[in-house]
């Protein structure tokens, strides 16, 4: 073999070798750093505490990469608050979102009484801090892309919180509590009592009795069915999510009446999954981080 030959050899076994390489992996948030942060703008996390009615709440933002203004996610933790989705926060971060979270009022030693309507409320005043000069100013806060996203408890505040405030355009409820249905669940003497003596014992719960919590759900049935809002989410975007091994709220009846309820109202842009996990998803981290995030691009962007 002559040399001119050989090297036409290698040249074209460089090239096919070339041919076979894999392009480079776009950026994944869910599962990679970022490789390039803004040295003037880095992501960072900022402890802080606001009022809500009197009383001093306590929380977090992860702040994203970037000079902004940022989206700006409001994540809302169920009862008691065990499980935070501090990983999904993590992800949603890398992804460009900040993430504000906070405790209500009465947890975790936030001041103040811990109740249901309390929570609700105080979901108003974390939006009320996320629009304020301070936020855009210091936290790279866009107050125009405001999203509320809750589990449990916290899907439930998440929802309610959407209903009452017109400027808010998306809202994702993980394995949402309808307090509304409990009404009807506690008239079981057995049950209630079970769940208040589940109250009592709520350690980072201040302000509320076992006993208490129960009155206030059958008191606001009516107030606090999600059913009930779906004229109010008219013209936003919602994403229902739930775990079909959940027994704390089994998609049956929580999540399919909801969706029942929400598919009947044309205004709303509903997005619906029922995953293979438990109320806390707990082997199903990654699939739901990926749910929220492309929801989150798609609808909410």
């Amino acid at each position: 073999m002559n040399l001119m030959k050989s090297i036409g050899l290698i040249i074209t076994l460089l090239v096919s070798l070339s041919a076979c390489e894999e392009p480079p992996s776009a950026f994944d948030p869910v599962t990679m750093d970022p490789e390039i942060t803004d040295p003037d703008h880095r992501p960072t996390v900022v402890e802080l505490s606001f009022d809500s009615h009197g009383a001093n709440l306590n929380g977090h933002l992860y702040i994203a990469n970037g000079a902004g203004p940022h989206p700006t996610i409001i994540l809302l933790h169920g009862f008691p608050g065990n499980e935070k989705n501090l990983d999904l926060a993590q992800s949603l971060r890398r992804a460009g979102y900040n993430v504000l979270f906070f405790h209500y009022r009465g947890a975790w030693g936030s001041e103040g009484d811990y109740s249901f309507q309390n929570v609700v409320d105080d979901v108003g005043s974390a939006l009320t801090l996320m629009r304020s000069e301070k936020a855009q100013a210091k936290y790279r806060v866009d107050p125009n892309r405001l999203i509320l996203v809750g589990h449990s408890v916290g899907g439930f505040a998440a929802l309610m919180g959407a209903a009452r405030d017109p400027a808010i355009s998306c809202v994702a409820a993980i394995a949402p509590a309808n307090l509304g249905l409990y009404g009807a669940i506690f008239e079981d003497p057995e049950v209630a009592g079970s769940f208040a003596d589940y109250v009592d014992g709520a350690g980072p719960i201040a302000g509320m009795s076992g006993a208490a919590a129960v009155n206030e759900v059958i008191t606001n049935a009516d107030a606090f069915d999600l059913r009930m809002l779906a004229s109010q989410l008219n013209g936003k975007s919602v994403l229902l999510l739930a775990g079909d091994k959940d027994t704390d709220v089994p998609p049956d009846p929580f999540h399919h009446s909801l969706v029942a309820a929400y598919e009947v109202e044309p205004g709303i842009e509903l997005r619906h999954r029922v995953f293979d996990a438990d109320h806390s998803f707990s082997w199903a981290r990654i699939a739901l981080t990926r749910e929220v995030l492309d929801w989150l691009d798609s609808s909410c962007l």
